[in-house]
């Protein structure tokens, strides 16, 4: 059975949204957890504060996963989702079930990549 467009964008909404409620879900569980943890006394050792850092880096990795997923909500709304933001062609739907905030296809991203390494320091 083949869908309309307007059926398949209302499945990448609802599919977007199921993911981000997921990372609402995720973020604040984090949250918690760094609000539970102990503040370290002076002889303590370092470990906790190991522990804290690591879940502050992986929150503010799920934040701009959720901001990326949230670019694609509007984009789908916009009629535009699924389509690379680089060349204009349709990005595989293979690669949108894996990585649904996905903005470019394969090829760009891997010539994105190939800029970006060339000019990191």
């Amino acid at each position: 059975m083949m869908t309309s467009a307007i059926e398949q964008q209302d499945l990448d909404i609802t599919r977007l949204q199921e993911t981000r409620e997921e990372l609402l879900e995720d973020i604040e569980g984090l949250r918690r957890d760094l609000r539970s943890m102990a503040e370290p006394s002076a002889d303590e050792a370092d470990v906790d504060a190991y522990e804290r850092e690591k879940t502050w880096a992986l929150i503010q990795r799920l934040q701009a996963k959720l901001e990326s997923v949230e670019r694609a909500i509007q984009s789908a709304h916009r009629g535009t989702y699924g389509i690379c933001e680089s060349c204009g062609q349709r990005i595989d739907p293979a690669r949108l079930e894996i990585l649904p905030e996905a903005t470019m296809c394969m090829d760009c991203q891997r010539q994105f990549e190939r800029r970006v390494r060339r000019y990191r320091p």
